[in-house]
């Protein structure tokens, strides 16, 4: 008997945004006015966020993306009635442009490993059922009526499972050290508390397995309750993340119900129960003991460590702290054994890795993959390589407090340990690719500035240090640097790492020690030639218009805000700006077909929104004319 035909409609974050619930309720009324025996599912993000809404026929695996309402019934007329998929909105090869129409031929889905993912997209995330029919609280069941905390702490042990949070600390020593802490007292209050506090810029792993599969982070917290002997559990989430926390609540709610939650769960002695703590927005929380901090109700700030948490945590007592990607884990490891991660990846990293691809990528979006591939599969053969025909110029690799590397790392594998020595870090799974556009001192000074601001400001390291490499940043992208300039920094990202108290000081650095490393030479030009490579920096550059090119369409000067393009027909000009159209105009108003713009560079702002709005590509970007500052004063006097 055949599977009932199902269209699965992803209603994560990015999806939702662009209209997919009301696709949904537009399937479900061409189907219910045609009559068709097809189910419409809502379901949660299944990774290719840059091609939504999207939705996927089963059991056909047709794909269907950037979808709109108006292409919903043409889908129902010509799928599933007439049996012919709609090739124009299929996903196209970008190298190609040719159609792909089933999901698991296009390499950004076929060349993924899924271990933690691999529901996500195709669960109702606000069923509990749904998640129970595929094997949800099994493992949960298992380990609190079958298994004793040692035993379950050894197969975690055994997997040589890390925290996927970022510091990479193995999971079960983590938590046999918890689980030992008042060991004597077995009345002890412990508590458990999951990582959501996902701040990177460009970030969004733990956000998609929140909101597609809830239940996987709650069974995983039960596991780890049990095996610390805990009784209570945190899931402290972001603020920003309304769709997170409301598929959460539905989940505790349901796993309440069902008594996976509460009062002897599952029928056994063991009492444990979750509640959500909203962020408002601090990125330091992600920092535990900040984090502790705030769910106590008091000011986000690391404090010194030890004691760690596993000894003194919440209110003084024994803590286990773990991310999201970390308890989605655990289920998988007691109920298929730990080889089923130890055998996957390195030595020293096992399991698999889900990172957020985006930047200057033609495929962006969520993808796990095992830990031990190349930046240059991730890059190319998911990623799709770069738009455009642009080059590669570098990838930064862990969030705002990772560095940036250059080309030669491509066939680099991807461990803690590797990306370590070249001068960056996993962290929790941010990947932004740039390409040769960007501009690396000035990227360098976007991601200070961030941690700059994002510092709870309680060290004087942090807090100073981040504020001086700012500043220096700064001078040289108005072209004001010095050569000692370069030895500053060096010397600053140092002693800002050594003596940082938490680990947004001790990583915030790397952004800029990386692309000293691996970019010196555009540093040099900004400092020495007083010029930008990339044209990005404005204090060195200024617009200007090639007349080859130029038609006279004065669509520039029409756009731009501070009246800097003009036109040699100062008539036609002035009555553009006074909406006169060519019939009111005197004989002699007309536009010439031979008249050019220009650019008064003394005026212009430099915002680029006629380098955006000119059809012909007639406005460049040049190197401001360099002139000494002894000059200048001469000219002066």
């Amino acid at each position: 008997m055949s599977a009932k035909r199902t269209i699965l409609i992803c209603q994560g974050t990015g999806c939702v945004s662009s209209g997919s619930p009301q696709i949904q309720r537009e399937f479900e009324r061409e189907i219910a006015n045609n009559q068709l025996d097809v189910a419409v599912k809502l379901t949660g993000c299944h990774g290719f966020c840059q091609i939504g809404p999207t939705a996927i026929v089963e059991p056909d695996g047709i794909l269907y993306c950037m979808l709109k309402t108006d292409d919903v019934e043409e889908i129902v007329n010509s799928h599933l009635i007439n049996g012919i998929p709609v090739s124009r909105l299929h996903y196209h090869d970008p190298t190609t442009g040719e159609p792909i129409p089933k999901w698991m031929d296009i390499p950004f889905y076929s060349r993924q490993q899924k271990m933690i993912t691999i529901h996500c997209g195709y669960i109702n995330p606000e069923e509990i059922e749904e998640y129970l029919a595929i094997g949800g609280y099994r493992a949960a069941r298992q380990a609190v009526l079958s298994m004793t905390p040692e035993e379950i702490i050894e197969e975690v042990k055994f997997s040589q499972l890390r925290g996927r949070g970022g510091a990479g600390f193995t999971t079960g020593v983590k938590w046999d050290l918890a689980r030992r802490s008042n060991s004597e007292d077995r009345t002890a209050q412990k508590y458990v508390i999951c990582n959501g506090d996902e701040g990177d810029p460009g970030a969004f792993m733990d956000r998609i397995i929140l909101e597609s599969t809830p239940h996987s982070i709650i069974e995983g917290m039960i596991i780890g309750a049990f095996a610390i002997g805990a009784s209570k559990g945190f899931i402290y989430v972001r603020a920003e993340y309304p769709l997170a926390i409301h598929r959460l609540e539905v989940a505790i709610a349901q796993a309440r119900q069902k008594g996976f939650l509460g009062s002897r769960i599952f029928g056994s002695d063991f009492d444990f129960d979750l509640q959500i703590n909203q962020g408002a927005g601090a990125f330091v929380c992600g920092e535990e003991t900040a984090l502790m901090a705030s769910i106590m109700g008091k000011r986000g700030n690391p404090r010194p460590r030890p004691p760690y948490p596993a000894s003194e945590g919440l209110w003084g007592k024994p803590t286990n702290i773990n991310n999201v990607k970390t308890y989605s884990f655990i289920p998988l490891i007691i109920k298929n054994g730990f080889k089923s991660v130890a055998d996957v990846g390195l030595e020293k990293s096992r399991g698999t890795a889900v990172f957020c691809i985006t930047g200057k990528i033609n495929n962006s979006g969520l993808v796990e993959v095992p830990m031990g591939i190349k930046l240059r599969e991730i890059i190319y053969d998911i990623g799709g390589g770069i738009p455009n025909g642009k080059k590669f110029k570098a990838v930064q690799t862990g969030g705002p407090s990772g560095g940036c590397l250059p080309e030669e790392y491509l066939d680099r594998q991807v461990t803690y340990e590797s990306l370590q020595e070249a001068g960056s870090i996993l962290g929790s799974g941010g990947m932004i690719v740039l390409d040769e556009d960007v501009c690396m001192v000035d990227i360098a000074k976007y991601f200070i500035n961030f941690t700059r601001e994002e510092s709870c400001g309680k060290c004087s390291p942090c807090r100073i240090g981040l504020g001086r490499i700012y500043n220096i940043l700064e001078k040289i992208t108005n072209g004001k640097g010095e050569k000692e300039d370069l030895e500053s920094l060096e010397e600053l990202g140092e002693l800002v790492k050594e003596g940082s108290l938490c680990g947004l000081g001790q990583t915030a650095p790397n952004p800029v020690l990386s692309t000293i490393r691996y970019f010196r030479d555009e540093y040099l030009a900004h400092i020495i030639e007083k010029r930008c490579p990339a044209k990005v920096c404005k204090a060195l550059i200024e617009y200007a218009i090639d007349e080859t090119k130029c038609t006279g369409c004065l669509l520039c000067l029409r756009n731009c805000p501070v009246e800097a393009i003009t036109e040699c027909a100062r008539e036609t000009v002035n009555d553009l700006r006074t909406g006169q159209s060519d019939e009111d105009k005197p004989s002699g108003g007309k536009r010439k077909k031979d008249t050019v713009c220009a650019i008064n560079t003394d005026v212009c702002v430099k915002c680029g929104i006629c380098f955006a709005s000119c059809p012909q590509e007639a406005i460049f970007k040049r190197d401001k004319p360099f002139v000494p500052e002894e000059m200048l004063m001469e000219s002066y006097i």
